[in-house]
């Protein structure tokens, strides 16, 4: 007895990991900002 797999179902998965790709990527790129940021910040304050 073969599993029939849809296409919708085939699509949903697709967005769903598409979806969480591009999450991971702003979580990433957020965080090496956010300590670049804090590393400019220390470099400052050290000049001073």
């Amino acid at each position: 007895m073969p599993i029939e797999i849809s296409p919708l179902i085939i699509l949903s998965t697709v967005a769903l990991l598409l979806m969480l790709l591009v999450t991971g990527g702003v979580a990433y790129l957020t965080a090496i900002d956010w300590r670049d940021r804090r590393r400019q910040d220390q470099e400052r304050r050290g000049k001073r």
